[in-house]
């Protein structure tokens, strides 16, 4: 159980690119981070493109107005003229500025925590992985519903052969907000999602089921693709050649079949997001709507729901409980304990302990890159008529 004592001998000072006050996931990185105070302190950010407003909201919650910057690049030069510079930023800005805010901070010596997809082609994630592996530093991805501990219960149980040899995979993340374009007129945050010049190649795929297929990997770690076919589609209009419903058919090496259906215009949908592992024995499945239940279903008997933080749980999974059974967990403890992770990571790369590193189960540069392949993979069988492809390291632009 978690609750609150610190895992690293101080906090790490923290900065962040973008998530100012119109921003989508500033406040899920900041409370995040934020959650366990003995992890990080927030000292610096260049929260906004308009550098008054950035201020503004900066000195509001609570950083000093001297270093609310007006830019990243400024705020990496002067963060690196004090003794109590930054030593971590988290980059919440559009998809299209990952890459060059992320080669920049690592070429600041900083270690860097970003929002997903990480960039648009895996040939610029592999060359942010090699300049990280340079410089000694750590890149996370928030991957933020990955948090979630029934994941790791789901996790633990198919290591241990609860359901047998994995046959399906179902996967799926919906919601109906964008049934219609006027968020895409009116909502800043929206319009840059469905620009490809700014969003990258795809809508729905990056935006919402990178998230879920890295949770199925999360899960199910030995379990990889081989083939995949991806069918998509822009029901409006205006968002073309970028998708907003998709569906995705999987096949994995060991033999196993998978599904994934991504879409925002499920109109009335307030939160489709399940996982559901079909094996052999019994089968898993959770929803986002109900983090805190696990239910397992074995052949011939009753079916049995698991509730977080209970003792029958696997190790791994009450690790990261924080609450208690009795009281409810979801999104925000979700974040704060990929954060919490994240420093850990940190804190381990910054003493060379690599022991730590490599037991530490979280998103990693890996896990981003295998989020980019996967789009670029999504793309290119789409855009070869909805054809089955072979999954690959795709290092072609395409966009």
């Amino acid at each position: 159980m978690l609750n609150g004592e610190r895992k690293i001998a101080r906090p790490l000072r923290w900065g962040m690119v973008g998530g100012g006050r119109l921003g989508q996931v500033g406040y899920k990185h900041r409370t995040g981070a934020l959650r366990d105070n003995t992890a990080y302190q927030l000292v610096a950010g260049a929260f906004d493109i308009d550098p008054e407003r950035g201020k503004d909201f900066g000195i509001n919650i609570g950083v000093d107005g001297n270093r609310c910057y007006p830019d990243y690049k400024t705020m990496f030069a002067e963060e690196a003229l004090r003794e109590d510079g930054v030593e971590v930023v988290s980059i919440a800005t559009p998809n299209g500025t990952h890459y060059e805010i992320c080669k920049a901070a690592l070429g600041a010596g900083l270690h860097v925590i970003c929002e997903k997809p990480l960039f648009f082609t895996s040939e610029e994630g592999e060359e942010i992985k090699d300049l990280a592996e340079k410089k000694g530093k750590i890149v996370g991805v928030t991957y933020g519903f990955s948090g979630n501990q029934m994941l790791l219960q789901m996790r633990a149980m198919i290591e241990q052969g609860k359901i047998g040899e994995i046959r399906v995979v179902d996967l799926q993340y919906t919601h109906g907000f964008n049934a219609n374009d006027q968020a895409d007129k009116t909502s800043d945050s929206q319009k840059w999602r469905v620009d490809p010049k700014v969003a990258g190649p795809s809508f729905v795929l990056g935006d919402l089921s990178t998230h879920t297929y890295y949770m199925s990997q999360l899960i199910m770690p030995h379990m990889k693709i081989k083939k995949l076919l991806c069918d998509r589609q822009s029901f409006v209009g205006s968002r073309a050649p970028l998708e907003d419903n998709a569906f995705v058919l999987m096949r994995y090496e060991n033999g196993a079949v998978g599904r994934l259906w991504t879409s925002s215009i499920n109109a009335g949908c307030m939160d489709g997001h399940r996982i559901r592992i079909v094996g052999s024995k019994a089968s898993l499945e959770w929803w986002d709507s109900k983090p805190n239940e696990l239910r397992y279903e074995v052949q011939g008997e009753p079916i049995q729901t698991l509730i977080r933080a209970m003792p029958y749980l696997d190790e791994s999974c009450n690790a990261d409980e924080r609450l208690g059974a009795l009281h409810q967990e979801g999104l925000s403890e979700s974040w704060a304990n990929i954060y919490l992770k994240f420093a850990i990571a940190i804190d381990a790369k910054n003493r060379n302990d690599e022991e730590t590193l490599k037991n530490l189960v979280y998103p990693d540069i890996d896990a981003g890159l295998d989020g980019i392949r996967w789009i670029e993979n999504c793309v290119r069988s789409a855009d070869n008529g909805a054809s089955w492809v072979e999954f690959e390291n795709i290092k072609a632009l395409l966009v």
